[in-house]
């Protein structure tokens, strides 16, 4: 959950220590001064975001691979899921909704969470990576996207086996889920930063996505990219989505 959607970078400092077996990662970034905000809150240190990770090399069977650990803690301006549905609930109107509530619960709160993920080499023209990651779900995603759950599996295979080794095709899939506190919160009314229409019928939201890279010449590359979403935003009466793409890709 880091400073991307409005204006899509952030600041801070890092350190590193890198072996060849493994590296230890620290850093400190800037936050937005208000969820999806555009500034950054510069009370350093009371708030930002705080990231560390710890990486593994390896070689099975002098097969290349790498596991990653990481733990985060953000501290900014955030509004609390729980208390915007209970303050909208005691609107004597009704009229209220806790996504008009959830500004009047925001002060400076802490999230935290951890991921894993990992890349493997399984023979010269076929890898595979995952990722799993959680966050603890009770204040609002400050900039990135309404996720508190997330695991993802995919290959990556060169084009060895049919004579274009030049050539990639990728397939991936991903199962996302949010804490009961933010599905709560939308069920209600409330909005997140990309998710949210007044009601929420509660599913996972499943993403399966598969490309094919062409190498159409030395530095031409033309990829073709299919995506389906199964109950999209959370929402089993929502989707599901296909979606075809294309990319044209130049180097000199």
């Amino acid at each position: 959950d880091y400073a991307a959607d409005k204006i899509g970078l952030t600041y801070g400092i890092t350190a590193e220590i890198n072996r060849p077996l493994w590296a230890a990662r620290l850093g400190y970034f800037l936050v937005p001064t208000f969820p999806n905000d555009s500034t950054f809150n510069m009370n350093l240190f009371s708030t930002g975001g705080y990231v560390g990770e710890l990486e593994m090399r390896y070689k099975p069977y002098d097969r290349p691979g790498s596991v990653r650990l990481g733990a985060w803690l953000n501290s900014a301006i955030m509004g609390s899921y729980d208390q915007a549905v209970a303050l909208a609930a005691l609107d004597p109107t009704g009229t209220l909704s806790p996504a008009d509530t959830i500004a009047q619960t925001q002060q400076v709160r802490t999230k935290y969470g951890f991921y894993l993920n990992f890349d493997q080499e399984i023979t010269d023209w076929l890898g595979m990576f995952g990722r799993f990651s959680w966050n603890d779900g009770r204040t609002q995603i400050i900039a990135f996207t309404d996720i508190d759950t997330s695991l993802s599996l995919g290959l990556s295979m060169k084009g060895t086996a049919w004579g274009r080794p030049d050539d990639r095709v990728g397939i991936a899939g991903a199962w996302n889920n949010i804490s009961g506190n933010h599905s709560g919160f939308l069920a209600a009314g409330g909005l997140g930063i990309l998710v949210g229409d007044g009601a929420l019928t509660y599913a996972s939201e499943n993403i399966f996505e598969a490309y094919y890279a062409f190498q159409v010449a030395k530095g031409v590359v033309l990829t073709a990219d299919y995506q389906f979403l199964g109950n999209v935003a959370y929402n089993m009466l929502r989707g599901p989505v296909n979606v075809l793409s294309g990319r044209l890709h130049i180097s000199f």
